[in-house]
């Protein structure tokens, strides 16, 4: 029955686009009528990531924040942030020394930020107890201290200022070895 219904629809799709039966070839091709068609059609790269999106399709304007992040001898960088992505992505995108070892994974805390101001950090989206884990193990904790990968700017961030810690915890390069039991 669904051989049936899927031949008729494939039949009713031919009237319509009006071309002749499509077959495959061995390596995957599309053969007939339909190949002209599919030569035509633009190919787009497919990307997930918040700065492929970030950077907008022809007239598409995407809106940014400023963010200002302060390096541990206090100099201050300013850079314009897409909305949606996360601190750590920013950082990374403009040659801010802020480590992320993990990747934005979620499973460390070397992408420790402080926020400076403490109305914006009221702004935030409150840490998850998982969030609040890796805290736990960052250096230099203060009370408003957040992941940058889980920082996402949004448009009532603008002008968040953003300090960096003057070390961080990465048990894998600082020469941590563990003992066993």
């Amino acid at each position: 029955m669904f051989k049936s219904k899927l031949s008729h629809f494939s039949s009713l799709l031919r009237q319509r686009l009006s071309i002749g039966p499509v077959t495959i070839s061995k390596r995957g091709y599309f053969q007939g009528p339909c190949r002209a068609y599919f030569k035509t059609l633009k190919p787009r790269p497919l990307s997930t990531s918040a700065a492929d999106t970030a950077k907008g399709e022809g007239d598409k304007q995407v809106k940014k924040i400023s963010v200002i992040f302060i390096d541990k001898d206090g100099e201050e960088t300013k850079i314009m942030v897409p909305i949606g992505m996360s601190m750590l992505e920013a950082a990374h995108e403009n040659d801010i020394e802020l480590e992320g070892a993990c990747e934005g994974s979620l499973a460390c805390s070397t992408c420790h930020v402080i926020v400076m101001d403490t109305h914006m950090y009221n702004k935030l989206d409150d840490p998850t107890d998982e969030e609040n884990d890796m805290l736990d193990l960052a250096f230099g904790l203060t009370e408003t201290s957040r992941l940058g990968c889980q920082v996402i700017a949004q448009p009532e961030l603008d002008g968040i200022r953003l300090a960096l810690p003057a070390a961080t915890r990465n048990f894998a390069v600082d020469g941590h070895v563990p003992k066993p039991h």
